[in-house]
């Protein structure tokens, strides 16, 4: 009895120490919706105070998170471009001048907080520029260096304006995490979204992230979707492999049926309580890749709505709102146009539902999936969110083709009202609805 007694002693003292070990979520991101902002391309004049004059607009969309993308010096040496990557800082200490001045972004960040909103920056810690300060020195034992002891880029990328960090240094990681406290500090940021974050070791982030909470609770954003990251580190990653499906999709070259295997993949894998980012739309993906409207084609709205109401964090893209139909180039500068912000009543819409219904809210304040499709139904996707008494019905078409989808659940009976329409629909536990191309309808329950 006494040895049981010993085990069951020394299991809970693993559990408490696991409870301790493991941080918190902060609770203000419970029904959250980010923004990235590319200070550069934003206005003509690419400025935080030209930036700031938007703020009212933002916050009105039901904005909670501005992410700001690197506000850092950009390197001169191996430049791409004329004005250079915002990932490759110079001085991880410093502000753009392009951008305006240290003061200058304080009072942006007072002003977006005075407005209840929150601010974490672009953190690039995988590499810096070729002439970034701790280059300059002397700190060459920082790089990971060539055979003939040179700065070299990460290796396998074509990223030839960056240096690749030597993570064995733990001179160079405490200077590291010192530099993310000085943002914190200085400017009292709410977190950071970590560039290439599964390239930096997670012994790393983990160090990180104990140290960055003694100044103040943070947000952490990791661009990766190792499971392993949520453990101690990262509060968010993401969700990149939803974000391909879709893309395909809409080109129907995938179906509902990867999406499915996508929850089914996240289930095993992630806990209920690490958030993923889900959008149709950033900064790599509008440059590299295509503007929404060229990936997604007729189907922009519909993996919007998709992206806003399943498990998630929704980001909006600076410039979506307004249609953004071009790719922003990267190196130079190419001013989003705001002639015509058609969009953004729809985006508002989607976000006041999220934040009006629980089900929809992000990790475990809000409801699980429950697909209530069939499986089987390659075209259309429709699932439940739940959580308490409030019910959220997502109903997609994810194709090019008028279709019949067959609905059946026990718990879609009930009397619901159209988010986009407002007319009443009462439903049984079997339903068939036709839905035209790319249509979609949401529901939330009468209260």
């Amino acid at each position: 009895m006494k040895n049981l007694f010993v085990i069951f002693s020394m299991f809970l003292l693993s559990c408490s120490s696991t409870i301790e070990d493991k941080k918190s979520v902060p609770e203000w991101t419970k029904d959250a919706i980010m923004y990235e902002v590319n200070v550069r391309q934003y206005t003509p004049e690419g400025t935080f105070e030209s930036f700031s004059k938007h703020l009212p607009r933002i916050k009105d969309l039901g904005v909670d998170i501005i992410w700001f993308m690197p506000i850092h010096p950009i390197g001169e040496k191996n430049r791409k471009g004329s004005l250079g990557s915002y990932y490759s800082v110079k001085d991880y200490k410093s502000i753009n001048p392009e951008f305006g001045t240290l003061e200058e972004f304080n009072a942006l960040v007072k002003k977006i907080h005075d407005m209840d909103m929150k601010v974490i920056i672009d953190w690039v810690a995988n590499h810096t520029a070729f002439d970034n300060v701790w280059v300059e020195e002397g700190n060459y034992d920082w790089y990971t260096l060539d055979s003939l002891g040179q700065l070299q880029p990460p290796i396998g990328t074509d990223w030839w304006d960056v240096a690749d960090l030597n993570y064995d240094n733990i001179d160079m990681q405490n200077a590291m995490i010192e530099s993310m406290k000085f943002w914190l500090e200085m400017s009292d940021i709410d977190g950071f979204r970590c560039d290439v974050a599964d390239w930096v070791p997670i012994s790393f982030w983990e160090k990180c992230r104990v140290e960055l909470e003694t100044v103040k609770n943070v947000f952490m954003l990791a661009e990766a979707e190792n499971p392993e990251l949520h453990n101690k580190a990262f509060d968010m990653t993401y969700g990149w492999h939803l974000h391909f499906v879709m893309n395909e999709i809409a080109k129907q070259k995938k179906s509902s049926l990867d999406i499915i295997e996508y929850l089914d993949t996240k289930s095993k894998e992630f806990n209920n309580t690490d958030y993923r980012l889900h959008f149709t739309s950033n900064h790599d993906e509008n440059s590299w890749k295509g503007y929404a409207r060229e990936r997604l084609g007729d189907a922009v709205k519909t993996f919007a709505a998709l992206s806003s109401t399943i498990e998630g964090m929704p980001l909006l893209y600076g410039g979506q709102e307004a249609g953004l139909d071009k790719r922003l180039k990267f190196f130079e500068k190419d001013t989003i146009i705001w002639d015509n912000l058609e969009l953004s009543n729809f985006y508002k819409q989607l976000f006041n539902l999220k934040k009006d219904n629980q089900a929809l809210w992000n990790g475990n304040y809000g409801g699980n999936i429950e697909i209530i499709s069939s499986r089987e139904d390659s075209l259309g996707f429709s699932f439940i969110r739940r959580k308490h008494e409030n019910k959220v019905i997502s109903i997609f078409n994810l194709s090019n083709k008028k279709i019949e989808l067959e609905l059946n659940s026990a718990n879609l009976k009930g009397i619901y009202n159209s988010v986009f329409t407002n007319d009443e629909k009462i439903f049984n536990e079997n339903e068939i609805l036709e839905l035209d191309p790319w249509q979609f309808y949401i529901y939330t329950n009468k209260n």
